[in-house]
């Protein structure tokens, strides 16, 4: 609708009106999560949860009505058919920028229920966000490198410890677990170092994947399986909300949770080498699917 804008002032009038929307929604969340923290009646808890899950859900239409306003992009979503509210899912998708997660809220809205992420314990010291992360019950992981552990072995297997924690309290809710399976976004420098095997994708990271199926196999449903692309290019934050990026698509493939993909990952050694095949493959099948869907968008220029 302002489309017509410079892009300088779309890019600040959106980025005040995320500001704005933020601050309002966090202060009512924060309320709440103040009375769930001190009347911690138990037949209150899932209530409680409900009402944060609604402020959450109102923050991110809010925030799609925002770039609807803003900005004027070609959305392309394929496969999102048949997807439910009221079933668990783990989400594994492609990741390129912090657009992504925007992109993510925005077309799953309203589709499947509400998408929780895997955060690094760092963030939670982020102004305002942080505390709604927290409230929300975001799962927030401390990862050990293999230096630290070799001088603390008695930490081993507590970050594994947390997530499994941090998983228990998806089982009350329908919830959609959200892993970017990269574990960081893309770059041409960090797809150079690590000599990837794909040519749009880094390598993927199994254990995390394995992991959340092995601690929530029970209750999740199914596999999503997102492939984003920008036909022109992945942007940043501000080149998304001054206008930049004017096309999007994002293809869905749900895929079954079958006994093949479940199993302890981390001491069964055939099984691991099985669940790093199959998340390959997976992997191997969304590169190509990323070079179909940019030629094909080729061709219609």
């Amino acid at each position: 609708m302002l489309d017509f804008l410079p892009g300088f002032v779309k890019g600040s009038l959106s980025f005040l009106l995320y500001l704005i929307n933020t601050v309002v929604f966090c202060s009512i969340l924060f309320c709440v999560a103040l009375f769930k923290l001190i009347l911690r009646v138990p037949a209150f808890m899932k209530y409680y949860d409900m009402v944060l899950i609604y402020i959450a859900m109102s923050w991110v239409r809010v925030n799609g009505l925002n770039t609807d306003l803003f900005n004027r992009i070609e959305w392309t979503f394929k496969g999102v058919e048949g997807l439910k509210k009221r079933e668990w899912y783990l989400l594994l998708s492609n990741h390129q920028s912090w657009v992504d997660i925007l992109v993510l809220q925005k077309m799953f809205r309203d589709r499947i229920p509400m998408l929780k992420f895997f955060l690094k314990k760092e963030l939670i010291w982020v102004p305002i966000l942080g505390i709604a992360w927290w409230a929300l019950d975001f799962p927030f992981m401390r990862r050990y490198s293999s230096k630290f552990l070799e001088k603390n072995p008695h930490l081993k297997g507590k970050d594994l410890e947390s997530t499994k924690k941090a998983c228990e309290k998806f089982r009350t809710i329908p919830v959609s677990v959200v892993n970017f399976v990269e574990g960081t976004r893309f770059t041409p420098a960090k797809h150079h170092r690590q000599a990837s095997q794909y040519t749009h994708l880094l390598k993927p990271k199994a254990g995390g994947v394995a992991f959340v199926l092995s601690a929530m196999g029970d209750c999740m449903q199914k596999i999503i399986n997102v492939t984003i692309v920008y036909p022109d290019g992945a942007d940043t934050f501000w080149g998304f909300i001054s206008g930049r990026v004017r096309r999007i698509i994002v293809d869905v493939e749900v895929l079954p949770i079958t006994q093949e993909i479940q199993g302890d990952y981390f001491n069964d050694p055939v099984f691991r080498e099985r669940f790093c095949n199959w998340i390959n493959l997976l992997w191997k099948e969304k590169d190509m699917k990323i070079d179909r869907l940019l030629k094909r968008e080729e061709a219609t220029i």
